[in-house]
C-alpha cells in the first residue's frame, strides 16, 4: 500500500504547491480550475520523476548557516565589483577568463547547489560541470589569478558542501 501511494504521489508537497500555484495564477477557485490543478499536481511529479535529484541527506546545520552567510557576503562583494565594472569600464583591473576548477564533491545534490551558488554570483557569466563531475568550468568577468579563484571556490563552497551532503 505504501509503495502504491508513493508511485501515485511521488512528491506530495510538490503536488500541493503546483495546485496552489495553479489556482493563484488563474485567480480562480472554481471547480474546473481546482480539478485541472489537481490533475496537473498529480501528473507533473509522476511524469517528471526521472528528472528529480536523489533524496537529500543533509547534515551539519551550522555549516549550512555558515555557507549561506558566505554566499550572501560573496554575492554582495561581487555585486559591488560588477557595478564598478559597468559604471567605470576604464577601471577594469583584469580581463575575463575561463577557469577550470577540479572537483572532489560527487554528490549530485551538492553539485547542483555548487552550480547554483556559482551562477547566482554576479561576475560569473557562465558555468558548466563536466559529464564525469570532476571539473567545474566558469567564466568570470575579472580574473587576477586563476588559482585564487580555484582556491576560493574549493574552500568557500565545495568543502562546506561536501560536509553537508557527503
Amino acid at each position: 500500500m505504501k509503495h502504491l501511494m508513493k508511485s501515485i504521489f511521488p512528491a506530495p508537497l510538490l503536488s500541493v504547491a503546483l495546485l496552489v500555484l495553479w489556482l493563484l495564477l488563474n485567480r480562480s477557485v472554481s471547480a474546473g480550475q481546482i480539478l485541472l490543478g489537481l490533475i496537473l499536481g498529480l501528473l507533473i511529479p509522476v511524469l517528471l520523476g526521472g528528472l528529480r535529484p536523489l533524496p537529500v541527506r543533509v547534515s551539519h546545520p551550522l555549516t549550512i548557516l555558515k555557507l549561506a552567510f558566505r554566499v550572501m557576503h560573496d554575492t554582495s562583494v561581487s555585486n559591488f565589483n560588477v557595478v564598478r565594472f559597468l559604471l567605470f569600464p576604464r577601471l577594469r583591473r583584469h580581463s575575463a577568463e575561463f577557469v577550470h576548477i577540479p572537483l572532489e564533491l560527487r554528490d549530485p545534490n551538492g553539485l547542483a547547489v555548487l552550480a547554483m551558488i556559482v551562477c547566482i554570483t554576479p561576475g560569473t557569466a557562465w558555468a558548466e560541470i563536466s559529464r564525469d563531475r570532476s571539473m567545474l568550468l566558469i567564466h568570470a568577468l575579472e580574473v587576477e589569478d586563476a588559482q585564487q579563484v580555484i582556491d576560493h571556490i574549493k574552500q568557500s563552497y565545495e568543502r562546506p558542501l561536501m560536509e553537508i551532503f557527503e
